[in-house]
């Protein structure tokens, strides 16, 4: 049986920040996640946008954790090396109900003390982006909204928390939880059974299940499922700004939103469904995501949409941030209603989470000699000639392209996958370093992905998968 003084349940936004957060003190920390990678299912497949607490509700923990934790955002990017870009948000005024709750809006944003939300006349917003509606009526500027590389983010932390002592167990689902004398006694999982004296459930849209385990789930959690258009990077009309629609009290609608990697990002919808494995995309949702888009973008190309995708952000009713420190099940810490404001809120989160087990009885020691900084992976692409030279002639297999359509290296790709918390599939390389993230979609670089994934980790190419337990790449019928 495996032993450790605190278990983090899910390795998402939350998971691995609280991870690394936890990194920080002489304490034995486990994560573990029924994936088979770090990001969960709703961190890795969200917009990126890390915002102000501009349409928080006024007062909440989480309007409070959110402001904390934007102004965390920067300082976590410089220490382990994450892309953002500070483009700011607009979101364009198109008709006379969404100009009638602009002040509404801006009210809101005052009392969050987010005081530079504010509104611009149509003459101005368009000069600032000319590729909007030119029908326009003004816009809400945003300047402090920013874009992050979701997966980078995630990954960063699991490596900068495993380079800290924390350790990680994926492919790994908790299938029950006991107690003994009203306190936290093991974990069951697909993996073995684990002896914790703390559990954390971070495990987002599955947050409820964990719950129930332990008998502290008096809420439901359902996936808020967001359909996703991206578009390839020589796309003609792309933006500076993020660009949304004007918030309502459900979502801030539909996004065009420039990547850290010179992609579109367009969408979400927001539909509540019960299924948390969907993800499907559907003819309707993009329909609408793409209407929504061109009202507001009207030279938009979807023709250069190079792939869609779904996101799961976990829907809790009631809703709002819930931090539970059990008095029935002591030891056991639940974390529920983080929903798509838990990538920028994790950080924040984290910290309170932390504060709130010491309230409750946990001793930590600050450790001597952390490791606070993490450096990236190199990038081939977008380097001058002599800069590609120097990186050759320190790894050869920098020479050697392996995804034409990103310009990723062998380099990279062995990289990612000998780093800690490394790549075991080919999704998984696919978000650290974009080899099959390109037009093609891995229709070029995915048989030699699996190759090396194969030698690296010393398994048969028919024990390669793509993601999951059971999706594997090549046809094991006669294996």
């Amino acid at each position: 049986m495996l032993r450790t003084d605190i278990l983090i349940i899910g390795a998402g936004a939350v998971g691995t920040a609280l991870a690394r957060e936890l990194s920080k003190f002489k304490v034995k920390v486990l994560v573990c996640d029924k994936n088979d990678d770090v990001g969960g299912d709703a961190s890795k497949s969200c917009s990126g946008l890390t915002s102000t607490s501009a349409t928080m509700p006024v007062g909440t923990l989480e309007c409070k954790i959110r402001t904390i934790s934007h102004t965390m955002v920067d300082v976590l990017c410089r220490d382990l090396d994450i892309p953002i870009i500070h483009c700011g948000s607009i979101a364009p005024v198109l008709t006379d109900d969404q100009m009638a709750q602009v002040p509404k809006l801006l009210d809101r944003a005052w009392q969050n003390g987010v005081w530079d939300y504010e509104f611009l006349p149509r003459e101005e917003i368009l000069e600032m982006e000319p590729t909007l509606n030119p029908e326009i009526k003004g816009g809400i500027y945003s300047p402090r909204d920013s874009q992050i590389n979701q997966f980078l983010m995630v990954v960063a932390e699991a490596e900068n928390a495993a380079e800290n002592g924390v350790e990680f167990m994926l492919d790994c689902e908790v299938t029950g939880i006991e107690t003994e004398d009203g306190r936290i006694r093991r974990v069951i999982t697909t993996k073995g059974e684990i002896e914790a004296g703390w559990v954390v459930n971070a495990a987002g849209l599955h947050c409820d299940e964990i719950a129930k385990m332990v008998g502290e789930c008096d809420f439901t959690v359902h996936p808020r499922k967001g359909e996703f258009y991206v578009l390839g990077h020589d796309t003609p009309v792309k933006v500076k700004h993020i660009i949304s629609s004007v918030p309502t009290p459900k979502t801030r609608g539909v996004l065009v939103i420039p990547t850290t990697d010179d992609n579109l990002i367009v969408g979400p919808t927001a539909d509540d469904v019960e299924d948390k494995t969907d993800r499907k995309t559907t003819r309707d949702g993009l329909e609408e995501v793409r209407t929504k888009a061109l009202e507001m973008v009207p030279g938009l190309c979807f023709g250069d949409t190079i792939t869609q995708f779904v996101g799961a952000r976990p829907a809790r009713v009631p809703e709002g941030y819930n931090i539970l420190v059990s008095e029935k099940a002591k030891g056991y810490v639940g974390i529920s209603g983080i929903r798509s404001t838990g990538l920028t809120a994790s950080m924040a989160l984290a910290k309170y989470i932390v504060h709130e087990m010491q309230g409750a009885g946990l001793a930590l020691e600050r450790k001597v000699g952390w490791i606070r900084t993490r450096r990236g992976i190199v990038k081939f692409a977008g380097k001058s000639d002599a800069e590609k030279d120097a990186l050759i002639a320190q790894n050869p297999l920098y020479g050697k392209i392996v995804c034409r359509c990103e310009q990723v290296t062998e380099a990279e790709i062995v990289q990612a996958i000998r780093r800690p918390v490394g790549a075991r599939t080919l999704d998984a390389v696919k978000r650290r370093v974009r080899a099959g993230m390109g037009r093609c979609q891995s229709g070029f670089c995915g048989p030699q992905v699996i190759a090396i994934i194969a030698r690296e980790l010393g398994v048969s190419e028919y024990d390669v998968r793509k993601r999951g337990v059971a999706a594997y790449m090549l046809d094991r019928g006669g294996k």
